[in-house]
């Protein structure tokens, strides 16, 4: 597939898929959890309070791996795995545009002071699961 129809079938993930997992390293060794994932376009956001291993983890070493879009219905399930590096936002923009109520469970409200929001830079997103012609690679 051209890259065009590559980056479109990622964004088709992307926008089906929110739930997913994100990989930080900690003491040199991998460090998985679930998390939500949102996008703009293919950069992703992913909110969470900065008291966390994962802040502390992306502080020291930015760099991370996320699945999406695995369903757990078998072999022809597309999914991406998605290299990026983070930067740790405290703009209330974003904070404000990622808002959930159902983030009221960890924060008072977008304003928190920790609540902070996690923003990936993708590097490298493969396409898994897609097909014949898969695993396809977007270097970015």
């Amino acid at each position: 597939m051209n890259e065009q129809n590559l980056k479109e079938r990622i964004l088709e993930v992307l926008d089906q898929h929110k739930i997913g997992t994100l990989a930080t390293v900690k003491n040199k060794r991998p460090h998985s959890r679930y998390m939500t994932f949102f996008n703009d376009g293919l950069v992703l956001y992913t909110p969470t309070n900065k008291e966390t291993h994962k802040a502390e983890e992306v502080a020291e070493n930015p760099y991370v791996h996320i699945l999406l879009g695995y369903e757990g219905e078998g072999y022809g399930d597309a999914y991406l795995e998605v290299e990026g590096k983070v930067e740790i936002k405290h703009d209330q923009d974003i904070k404000e545009k990622l808002w959930h109520e159902r983030m009221s469970r960890w924060f008072d409200g977008p304003n928190d002071p920790e609540y902070i929001v996690l923003q990936i830079f993708p590097t490298a997103i493969r396409l898994m699961n897609d097909g014949d012609k898969t695993p396809e690679t977007l270097e970015l």
